[in-house]
């Protein structure tokens, strides 16, 4: 069932206090951006995972994790675990679009996990799992409809469910806790929930 305002934990007004330094490439993790990025935030079920295959791509300025596409404020974890918050967890992706173009960005985002799957990847079960791209201008939107409309073209040919994948323009990024920001780094031996279909998106 969608999550309901009056359902949804009040949140706060402060944001999650983070340390502000990419662990891995050391870039700052807040705006502004150099001059000529551009941000678009991806839900690919579990964000340790997710973050960890982005920060590795070339022309990715900077990644953080985060919660969007719900209601409550400045969530915490344990919050948007409840499923009650309507965030999925996301990566915040910063690239520079004449090294790393969107479309590419986008095919491993398909690849990368199983858009079939509702409100969870594998194992990982609630709303917070979802698949879900939020968009920061209509370029990226059209991009990510058309990319969308050809993986689930391609999926149904191999046999696979219906795209369940959430398209939408990105109103807030909320960051989680600092622990979670670079979680893989971290600690490499954690936990990592990606897994593909291993069916290729037919994208340029």
């Amino acid at each position: 069932m969608p999550t309901r305002i009056d359902d949804a934990p009040e949140g706060r007004d402060t944001p999650m206090a983070i340390a502000g330094q990419h662990a891995v490439n050391g870039q700052p993790m807040t705006p502004p951006w150099p001059e000529g990025m551009e941000e678009i935030v991806l839900g690919l079920g579990c964000f340790w995972g997710a973050e960890r295959l982005f920060w590795q791509l070339p022309g990715v300025h900077v990644t953080a994790v985060g919660y969007a596409g719900g209601v409550t404020p400045n969530p915490t974890y344990r919050e948007t675990c409840t499923g009650r918050t309507g965030h999925a967890e996301v990566v915040r992706v910063v690239f520079d679009p004449r090294r790393l173009d969107l479309t590419t960005l986008l095919r491993h985002f398909w690849e990368a996990h199983d858009p079939t799957q509702g409100h969870r990847q594998g194992n990982d079960i609630g709303p917070q799992y979802r698949s879900i791209i939020l968009t920061t201008s209509e370029p990226q939107r059209e991009a990510a409809e058309r990319s969308r409309a050809a993986y689930a073209e391609a999926l149904r040919r191999a046999g696979r469910g219906e795209v369940t994948t959430e398209i939408a323009p990105l109103e807030a990024f909320y960051y989680a806790e600092d622990y979670h920001q670079q979680y893989l780094d971290k600690n490499p031996g954690g936990y990592c929930g990606l897994k593909g279909t291993g069916v290729s998106c037919p994208i340029a």
